[in-house]
């Protein structure tokens, strides 16, 4: 798989009928090694090496309901009360950041009520903060450590 713009993780991966499959920490079984599944576990390990979030404030495929429809977010991080703190956007390396993948997200996080968002492909990673008093969202740099 492709090199990402990520710290160097360590990963269980083993092969299955000649496919590589790569351990979830989340869900705690093994999935296809796809290009979005390299990104997500990358994801995964940010979060949980790099900014110290807890697993069981992280759940994998989230579904979320948005104008009587079911939609899927790939990572939640949740606050301790339960409420949603980020909201993560993956995509494969071949796929861009777009204005319309931000949309995607901004569209969905209207049932959610994230505080942050990121979205990423593994080689841009675009992270945004929102304000919901003001209406407004704030690119920022870096998403926040885990703060107990």
């Amino acid at each position: 798989m492709r090199q990402l713009h990520f710290p160097g993780y360590r990963f269980r991966t083993k092969s299955i009928e000649n496919s590589t499959h790569i351990f979830d920490p989340i869900r705690k079984k093994f999935f296809l090694l796809q290009p979005e599944e390299w990104v997500r576990q990358h994801v995964l390990q940010f979060l949980i090496q790099t900014h110290h979030y807890p697993v069981s404030l992280i759940a994998v495929e989230k579904h979320i309901r948005v104008a009587q429809t079911d939609k899927r977010f790939d990572v939640v991080v949740y606050k301790p009360d339960g409420s949603i703190f980020l909201l993560i956007e993956c995509k494969a390396p071949e796929v861009p950041i777009t204005q319309e993948v931000f949309d995607q997200a901004a569209r969905y996080n209207l049932s959610a009520q994230a505080d942050w968002l990121m979205l990423t492909n593994g080689l841009t990673h675009v992270y945004y903060s929102i304000d919901y008093v003001t209406k407004k969202c704030k690119f920022v740099p870096e998403i926040p450590a885990f703060s107990p």
